[in-house]
C-alpha cells in the first residue's frame, strides 16, 4: 500500500500538535499500553518538532516527536492504520527533520516488542534493557548522514 498516496505528512510544533495528537497518544499510550496519564504529558513536547500523519480527512492517525537533542520519542500510530508502513513514514519524516536541523544522529527508547520494526529502520541496539512508564526498552540509535553526502 502507498502511503504516500493515503496519508499527508506534516512537522508541526507543540502550538499546532497538541490538540490533534494528545487523543491519539492517550489512546496509544494510556489506554491501550497502560502508561500512567501522568507521564504521557512533558516539558519536552513545548521544545520538540511533531510528525502528524493525516488520513484523508484530516485526522491523525500517526505522530511522533523530536527532542532537541535528537531524541525520537512518542511513536504512535493509530490501530486501525498499523502494518501498512505509517509508522516508517512517521520515523523518517523526523530522520529527515534532525537532518534539516543539523543533527549527525539520533536516538530512542524503542518498546522491546518494537525492536524490529526500528531495525529496519536502521536502528541498532546499545546497552542492556530497561524499565520505563513500566515497559521494557533498549536504548537505540542511527546516523543520519547519507552515504556519499558532502565533498569529493
Amino acid at each position: 500500500m502507498n502511503v504516500q498516496h493515503e496519508l499527508n505528512l506534516e512537522i508541526v510544533d507543540w502550538g499546532a500538535a497538541q490538540a490533534r495528537v494528545m487523543p491519539l497518544r492517550m489512546q496509544v499510550f494510556v489506554v491501550e499500553q497502560g502508561v500512567p496519564a501522568e507521564l504521557e504529558l512533558d516539558a519536552f513536547d513545548a521544545l520538540s518538532r511533531h510528525a502528524l500523519a493525516l488520513n484523508a480527512g484530516g485526522e491523525v492517525v500517526a505522530t511522533g516527536r523530536l527532542l532537541p537533542d535528537g531524541h525520537i520519542g512518542r511513536m504512535a500510530v493509530d490501530a486501525r492504520w498499523r502494518g501498512r508502513g505509517i509508522g516508517a513514514a512517521v520515523l523518517e519524516a523526523l530522520v529527515a527533520e534532525a537532518v534539516r536541523h543539523g543533527m549527525e544522529q539520533v536516538m530512542l527508547n524503542a518498546q522491546v516488542q518494537a525492536l524490529d520494526f526500528y531495525r529496519r529502520q536502521g536502528f541498532i541496539e546499545e546497552g542492556e534493557p530497561f524499565m520505563e512508564a513500566g515497559i521494557v526498552h533498549r536504548a537505540m540509535r542511527r546516523c543520519c548522514r547519507a552515504s556519499g553526502e558532502g565533498g569529493a
